[in-house]
Parts: C-alpha cells; structure tokens; sequence
C-alpha cells in the first residue's frame, strides 16, 4: 500500500487482509456494527471515493462482490446489506483513507430497519 505517516489502513498487518487485487484489500472492521462487517480499502491512500481513477473503482467494486459472495456462504446467512462510504469529516468519515463499508443485515437486528442508510440523520430517517 502506498503509506501515510499513521494511516492505519496504509499499515495493516497482512494477517487482516482477507482477499486483494491490483488497487485493493479486504479485511474485517476493527469495530463491527454486526456480524461479518467489512471494509474494502484501496492501496492509494486517498481520502475521498471521488478520487479513484476508474480502475480503482472498478477493482474495488470486484473486492465488494467478492466480500458479499463470501459473506453469503456464511452463517448465519445475511438477510440484506447495507453498503456505505463517509466522505469527509461532515459524512462522518474518521479515517482520512477511503473505505467501503459492506455491512452485513439480520432480519430482527432492528425493530423496524426502514430508512436503512437514512439514520445517519435520524430526524430524516422515518419519511414514510
């Protein structure tokens, strides 16, 4: 990976990495929500998803179905996903390296998972 001074995604230890290609990684999330969460980091040390040249996103979009697909032969099985990016400090985002969060669903692990994405800003979330 191309390294930032104490970027911890520039310095993963190789036995977190669960798959790669030519831009990117997979690894499970230090700090998961739900079972299996996972993120897809590119090499680059780039801080927004509008930075990836179309390789890199194409590569790093092959790591997201490759992470799904294994996730899938899980158990238990996930229900849905959530797929999610915080793109700087407004989003949220508190690693400044780009990372893709692929967020494994249960049926039951909300009372009422409506709005899905939509709780970041919980006063926005229930529109129906």
């Amino acid at each position: 990976m191309h390294q930032k001074p104490s970027c911890p995604f520039c310095e993963l230890p190789t036995q977190r990495v669960m798959a790669r290609n030519a831009h990117g990684v997979v690894i499970r999330d230090a700090f998961p929500v739900s079972p299996g969460h996972t993120l897809i980091i590119p090499h680059r040390h780039i801080g927004s998803f509008f930075e990836l040249t179309l390789p890199e996103r194409e590569n790093l979009l092959q790591l997201l179905d490759q992470a799904r697909a294994e996730l899938q032969r899980s158990n238990p099985v996930p229900d849905g996903f959530n797929v999610g990016i915080n793109d700087g400090p407004a989003a949220g985002q508190t690693v400044p390296h780009l990372h893709i969060h692929l967020i494994p669903r249960y049926a039951g692990d909300m009372a009422d998972p409506r709005g899905g994405v939509r709780w970041v800003i919980a006063d926005k979330a229930a529109y129906w």
